[in-house]
């Protein structure tokens, strides 16, 4: 079956998963390159309006959400991951651009585009498929499924990747009504080099992002691959083993059964965990770099943290440099941000990639190690699940009392934590009482930055090539 054809397939609104890293990522960075702010980009789930009700409403309400924007098994067979590619790219404004950033989903890396004026271009998309009468604490059967959804998609996609990852930890209820699939480009799109043919100025720069996480896989080959738990879950590996404690109160808070739990075996050393990049995108990335005379620089992250804080540390640099304090600090969390409304505040941003304690500590060290900021305003994501690994409310609390003189936890986002639901506009809506910082400072060159972070991020473990 054939889905390369102009029009065919799936829109790519409608494959991309709502309220995923990347979607979110690429709606906020576009729009900061035309000037506006996310004040338009809702709830990422329907599960918002459950805030509150008791746990097996709120897993009732899971399926039935679930069955509303996910795909149904026909439906991943008309999967065009070409298309998906031209979605993402049309989103940003028809002009000539001094580089792009690609790459693994960070919130860092909408910052950075929009520091250097420049698109951001995710290395794969994540995916949401129906699973009928599925099961939260049955693995092997999520396999079995998403292994024949895999191979439908497949079928007509040679060109990508297919990771499934089975995690309740982060999922909640959704992990045994739904399967995620996080589609991987083995090679650069068509639509991507396109657009880099046709939107890159002469001699711009090249800047890939790879996220070098891992964690246990079982990979036969065959395109698909399976992952049980996520390092975005808090927890270590060893927590979705079957006696773990941890996992037993996961499995319970979701409507599970720690007595059914039977991961399949994984035999093969750990890999890239569901954020990475596949090397042949990199691969293909550099080698159109090189025809075509744009220089290619590499950076590898080992966790979240440190991309975050290199970033972080970047913006202070550029804003000082304009003449700002670079004294006022934003500490965003998933899909809480909003890039324009940062650059228009003159604030220095850090971005969480979720609530988990380990992500909370991350940020805190980072301060203690820090010159100290006038005010720090935190906008904690709630997730919406329940889960040992999940920072306390006092934890935040502790992130925004690094603040001299004004600290806030955002109360909006703290309501109803960690069960709610909280659109990406409360972002927005709170970094418009952020008095503003104009003119914003002109945009950083792209081999300046590349200096920044091989300096200031050497110590968080970044390489920068």
């Amino acid at each position: 079956m054939g889905l390369t054809a102009e029009g065919a397939g799936l829109a790519g609104d409608r494959v991309v998963a709502a309220g995923s890293t990347a979607r979110i990522l690429v709606a906020a960075t576009a729009r900061a390159l035309r000037g506006a702010d996310c004040g338009d980009l809702g709830h990422p789930s329907p599960l918002s309006r459950f805030t509150g009700a008791p746990e097996p409403v709120r897993r009732a309400a899971a399926a039935r959400a679930a069955g509303r924007v996910a795909l149904t098994p026909a439906q991943t067979a008309e999967v065009d991951a070409e298309r998906v590619a031209r979605w993402m790219v049309d989103q940003y404004p028809r002009r000539r651009y001094p580089g792009v950033v690609l790459g693994s989903a960070h919130g860092a890396a909408a910052h950075l585009a929009v520091a250097l004026g420049v698109p951001w271009l995710p290395a794969a998309f994540e995916l949401t498929a129906h699973w009928t009468h599925g099961a939260v604490d049955r693995p092997r059967a999520a396999l079995d499924h998403g292994a024949a959804l895999a191979a439908r998609l497949l079928a007509g996609n040679s060109d990508v990747h297919v990771r499934q990852v089975h995690c309740p930890a982060s999922r909640g209820a959704l992990a045994g009504a739904t399967v995620t699939l996080a589609v991987r480009w083995r090679r650069l799109p068509a639509a991507y080099a396109r657009f880099l043919a046709d939107r890159l100025e002469p001699g711009a720069a090249v800047l890939l992002l790879r996220d070098a996480r891992t964690w246990p896989v079982l990979d036969e080959g065959r395109g698909h691959s399976f992952q049980v738990g996520s390092p975005a879950s808090g927890l270590e590996p060893v927590d979705f083993h079957p006696d773990a404690h941890a996992l037993r109160q996961v499995l319970r808070s979701a409507g599970g059964d720690g007595a059914h739990w039977e991961p399949p075996e994984v035999s093969a050393p750990p890999g890239h965990a569901e954020h990475g990049v596949e090397s042949g995108f990199e691969l293909s990335a550099r080698n159109w770099a090189g025809r075509h005379g744009h220089p290619l620089h590499r950076v590898l992250f080992p966790q979240p943290d440190a991309l975050s804080a290199a970033t972080a540390d970047l913006y202070r640099r550029w804003l000082r440099r304009s003449g700002k304090t670079g004294d006022r600090l934003v500490v965003e969390c998933g899909r809480l941000l909003d890039p324009w409304q940062v650059v228009r505040a003159g604030m220095v941003p850090y971005w969480c990639e979720n609530a988990t304690r380990r992500r909370v500590e991350g940020v805190e060290w980072w301060l203690a190690g820090s010159e100290p900021f006038s005010s720090v305003d935190v906008l904690p994501e709630p997730p919406g699940v329940r889960s040992p690994a999940l920072a306390g409310l006092p934890q935040w609390l502790a992130v925004a009392a690094f603040g001299r003189r004004r600290r806030s936890l955002d109360r909006g986002s703290a309501r109803g934590y960690p069960v709610s639901s909280v659109p990406t506009r409360r972002a927005t809506e709170v970094l418009r009482n952020q008095p503003y910082d104009l003119p914003v400072p002109p945009p950083l060159r792209l081999a300046e930055a590349v200096d920044v972070l091989r300096d200031t991020g050497a110590h968080q473990g970044l390489l920068v090539s």
